[in-house]
């Protein structure tokens, strides 16, 4: 069986040896079954009227942040994450932050200002709010890792941060493993 790769250059070839002409892009991708879709424009973009400010968030956001990190996206399968994160947890998609512990300690709780109002693929808004769980061996200095979830598919309602540098404030800290989604801004 062959790869989807594969497929698309056995195509390719047989498109361009039939006709000299060239074979316009559109054709291609059509040509292409192994493709995705584009997310909808609203996933991922700030919506901060329907975030809602708490007290508390309200105050992260207008104080100084206590770091700033450029962010990377990382998703599990794929080359992505595998298994449980740096504290032996489940990582928590959009919620789960790798850090480089010498920079921002393990089981701080995070709050991205770029996230707040973000939308979720579910139409759910982003709080802010990151666990700070994870480490990896190329996460050196003022660098994050965000995950995502499963499939490179799941990056695509964050992919507006990926190599931005973003702003983050300490929002305490948290013991065991990060909280669900449910209940992770609380």
């Amino acid at each position: 069986m062959i790869g989807a790769s594969a497929a698309f250059a056995l195509l390719w070839t047989a498109l361009s040896s039939v006709s000299s002409e060239p074979v316009p892009y559109n054709v291609a991708v059509a040509a292409d079954a192994a493709r995705v879709e584009t997310p909808a424009d609203d996933i991922g973009s700030p919506d901060l009227e329907a975030a809602a400010l708490t007290e508390e968030q309200a105050e992260l956001m207008a104080g100084d942040p206590d770091w700033r990190a450029s962010a990377r996206l990382y998703h599990a399968g794929g080359g992505g994450a595998t298994g449980n994160d740096s504290l032996g947890c489940r990582p928590i998609a959009m919620r789960t932050v790798a850090v480089d512990p010498r920079v921002i300690p393990r089981r701080t709780k995070l709050f991205i200002r770029e996230t707040v109002g973000m939308r979720l693929a579910d139409g759910s808004i982003h709080d802010g709010y990151w666990y700070a769980s994870d480490t990896g061996g190329a996460i050196k200095g003022e660098k994050i890792d965000l995950y995502t979830g499963s499939g490179r598919g799941s990056m695509a309602q964050a992919r507006r941060l990926n190599m931005r540098t973003l702003t983050i404030a300490d929002a305490g800290r948290f013991d065991g493993c990060p909280p669900a989604w449910e209940s992770a801004g609380r």
